[in-house]
């Protein structure tokens, strides 16, 4: 295989929501993105999720009990959708993460790789965050690579931001004008703050329910100003870039909306998402021309409209420019692992804080 041939990988992403693994194949050198391929999405059971959920917040060797259920599931859920693309000449494998704490310089994500390669047969290409924290970058977020390439891609040659509202938000500002991610001021990422994982963790103590569909629970809520307020009293939102959050970071929200009805606790947590990223901007070195929401929080129309109303008209989902908005972070993870395999960085000083930009991950051949 000639060094920068372009070949087929399968990414494979299990985010902090923990609904599901996300899978898709991307074609490509490791440079530029050649084609998309097939996705799917295999969901996790109600006992699948709470094995994982059980596992929220441990360390390696905090009850192992529990943390080798978690693996055991997230392990066997991977090596089920990975069997399902036969043509993938390598996998991209995020695994599931526990734990993040960039201040302490760890983070903790189950799925053995190397188990993962013996299991299917294909190589694995995993660990992603720890060679970027050894080299003091924050392991997080790891997508901006990727939203270089996508912006490249679609000829976008002025400032745009990709924002992706998982259960913690994150936003990735790229000039596409510049070549190479590791240029100056080609990228700049960080996360935002809590996106969905407030919304959906009081709607399902409340309701029982995994999240708020459509925003049609927060749609119906007033917002409490009062608690934003006291939320953005945290000095993260000070703090400059590159910085990144644990899905726990900012678990006492919680305690703030305890006293409203569900409606208005939902509506309160769904502008809250919004006012983070509206927030991020006073980090910017130049404004986006675009917005381009990724992540469940686009499907959201309480938070889109929370977002227009803080951001502009020029607020869309990625769909509108032809990705896909399901399947963005698993293409990445796609794209990083062939950057891996040829030696490119997959991280730099303005995406995550590294000293220098940083080819992380480890190869797991069968």
């Amino acid at each position: 295989m000639a060094r920068f041939e372009p070949i087929w990988a399968l990414g494979l992403m299990s985010g902090t929501s923990m609904d599901g693994v996300d899978a898709a194949m991307l074609m490509t050198d490791g440079q530029k993105i050649h084609a998309f391929g097939d996705s799917y999405f295999r969901p996790y059971s109600g006992t699948e999720q709470e094995t994982i959920a059980a596992a929220q917040g441990l360390w390696p060797d905090e009850n192992p009990s529990v943390l080798e259920a978690a693996e055991k599931v997230v392990r066997e859920a991977h090596a089920e959708v990975i069997a399902r693309f036969p043509d993938a000449q390598t996998i991209g494998f995020h695994g599931q993460t526990l734990a993040h704490d960039p201040d302490g310089g760890r983070t903790h994500q189950i799925g053995d790789g190397v188990q993962l390669a013996h299991d299917t047969g294909k190589q694995v290409v995993w660990d992603f965050r720890s060679m970027d924290m050894l080299a003091g970058g924050q392991g997080a977020p790891l997508a901006p690579f990727f939203h270089h390439a996508c912006a490249r891609q679609l000829g976008m040659n002025r400032p745009v931001a990709f924002v992706n509202l998982g259960g913690v938000g994150n936003v990735t500002l790229v000039d596409g004008a510049k070549f190479s991610p590791e240029s100056a001021d080609a990228l700049l990422a960080f996360d935002t703050g809590p996106a969905n994982a407030p919304v959906n963790d009081i709607i399902f103590k409340r309701l029982g329910l995994n999240f708020d569909k459509d925003g049609e629970i927060a749609s119906k809520g007033t917002v409490q100003t009062d608690i934003l307020e006291q939320v953005f009293q945290n000095g993260y939102f000070l703090m400059k870039p590159p910085k990144s959050l644990d899905r726990n970071s900012f678990k006492d929200v919680q305690s703030l909306v305890e006293m409203l009805s569900t409606e208005d606790a939902a509506a309160t947590l769904t502008a809250l998402a919004a006012s983070c990223v509206y927030a991020a901007q006073m980090h910017f070195p130049h404004d986006p021309y675009r917005w381009l929401i990724c992540g469940g929080g686009r499907k959201n129309a309480s938070m889109m409209n929370a977002l227009r109303q803080r951001l502009g008209d020029n607020v869309d989902a990625v769909e509108a420019v032809g990705l896909d908005g399901d399947m963005l972070e698993a293409q990445a993870f796609a794209y990083l692992a062939v950057r891996v395999l040829r030696g490119l960085s997959t991280s730099s000083t303005t995406t995550t804080g590294c000293t220098t930009p940083v080819s992380g991950g480890q190869i797991a051949n069968p």
